[in-house]
């Protein structure tokens, strides 16, 4: 079955702007039997890269307990951390061509940022079901295979606050072929500004030109 959810914004510039950043996800209610996420073969693990001051990709999502790699595609040092929320890990300093990973081993969302660039920033989101979907361009998720029930949907929005997202909330039921779940109504929102791993504000790049 396909279920599909309309993302609405007040601004059709700020959810065209937003479209990649958001991610909706079901998780089943009553007596819908949880699907099993598929395994990810240690061959093939899901990556975070650290490239021109930026992880790529800037969101992940993943099934819990996966492995995930961050390599160091930059000619210089970087020093990955998460230790506000979600999964809390130090990668500490590591040098140019190089990996660390780190095992999202319970759900949850995780923000994660460089302490030497502060520009960098990504968020990991750890699942415990496979039931979840991008919004698209056009602010409309997709959710495919899921089977006929009721569910609790969820949905994180970068920019908007965890009370924000906790309204957006609710219980909805697929049945048939195909299911219209409704909107998901929206403001404005924006990137907040974050601290390094000290609690301190960034000091000024010693090295722009990089």
């Amino acid at each position: 079955m396909t279920a599909d959810v309309a993302l609405v914004s007040g601004s059709k510039k700020s959810k065209a702007r937003r479209a990649s950043n958001v991610v909706l996800w079901l998780t089943p209610a009553g007596n819908v039997p949880a699907p099993n996420a598929p395994a990810i073969p240690a061959s093939n693990l899901p990556q975070l890269v650290q490239r021109n001051k930026s992880f790529e990709p800037h969101v992940l999502v993943v099934p819990v307990g996966s492995v995930v790699e961050f390599p160091n595609r930059d000619p210089f040092f970087h020093n990955v951390f998460s230790l506000f929320e979600g999964k809390r890990f130090d990668l500490g300093l590591y040098e140019a061509g190089t990996t660390r990973n780190v095992v999202f081993d319970k759900p949850g969302i995780s923000y994660i940022f460089c302490n030497i660039h502060s520009e960098m920033s990504a968020v990991v989101i750890s699942l415990i079901t496979p039931l979840y979907g991008f919004a698209d361009s056009q602010g409309v998720f997709r959710v495919e295979n899921i089977p006929n029930g009721d569910y609790n949907m969820h949905v994180w929005i970068e920019g908007q606050k965890q009370s924000t997202l906790d309204r957006l909330a609710r219980r909805v039921r697929v049945s048939g072929e195909k299911s219209d779940l409704g909107e998901i109504h929206v403001d404005h929102s924006e990137r907040q500004q974050h601290l390094n791993k000290f609690g301190q504000s960034y000091e000024p790049d010693a090295h722009p030109i990089y």
